[in-house]
């Protein structure tokens, strides 16, 4: 019997959980050499990915379905995965991890005030802009450890995007348009809003792997845009994920958010 609905999702997270137990950890004893631009990046990126997911979880049980939850909760392992090694990584360059950010504070309270198709929304937008900012970190650096664990965790990235994408076309993409052209037109205001606040305040640490500020926010939209189209769009024209499959990752190289 075929998998259905978000069996495929627990599967493959499953599956990508045994992975990372069988494969070697990031060389830390390499150390890593950071530039302080980069350095302050990631300790604000890893407080973000710092979170134990417990308000996405008790959202998700609502929706009574245990295979979305159990996909959930396997998200968010890898998630708080991602905050520990970030948290390695900063170790390795010898600076620590910060308790917070205001940044994440307003992203934290805004997801939370929201149910679960808004609040997936909202991580939606953080997903994407990990998605660039995670390759921007493996493509332009040369210190090994950083390439390494950037590249670890945007092949994970690279799968959350059409988990979040089944859940939420599920959820919207029966609405009418006169509802999802507003509904679009708001998200997009989010993701340029989130684009822009990041690319300014992580400007430095973009600078220094080869990334200019706009370029950033173009790109970002350039990703966002299929989302949209996806989990909004008309249904005889949706562009479909194949099932389990990440993202395109044109112009990667190959290698190796926040819950």
């Amino acid at each position: 019997m075929g998998e259905g609905g978000f069996q495929v999702w627990t599967r493959r997270f499953g599956e990508d959980a045994e992975r990372r137990r069988d494969t070697a950890e990031p060389d830390w004893a390499l150390g890593a050499t950071l530039a302080p631009a980069v350095i302050r990046s990631l300790q604000r990126f890893q407080t973000g990915e710092d979170g134990d997911g417990a308000v996405l979880v008790r959202k998700s049980a609502r929706a009574a379905d245990p295979d979305y939850l159990a996909a959930v909760r396997l998200f968010v392992a890898e998630e708080q995965n991602h905050a520990r090694l970030l948290a390695l990584l900063l170790d390795s360059a010898g600076a620590p991890t910060i308790a917070g950010h205001w940044s994440d504070t307003v992203f934290v309270t805004v997801r939370n005030a929201l149910g679960l198709r808004l609040e997936l929304m909202t991580l939606m937008v953080a997903e994407v802009v990990a998605l660039r900012y995670y390759r921007a970190l493996r493509d332009g650096t040369d210190d090994a450890l950083l390439a390494d664990v950037a590249g670890r965790i945007l092949a994970d990235e690279e799968r959350h995007v059409p988990f979040h994408t089944q859940r939420l076309r599920e959820g919207f993409g029966h609405l009418p348009w006169l509802v999802r052209v507003p509904m679009g037109a708001g998200w997009w205001t989010l993701l340029l809003g989130a684009g822009c606040v990041v690319a300014l305040d992580h400007g430095p640490a973009l600078r220094h792997v080869g990334v200019g500020r706009r370029g950033f926010v173009s790109d970002v939209a350039g990703l966002f845009r299929p989302v949209v189209a996806e989990v909004l769009g008309s249904p005889t024209r949706r562009r479909r994920w194949p099932r389990g499959a990440g993202v395109a990752r044109t112009g990667h190289k190959q290698g190796g958010s926040r819950a």
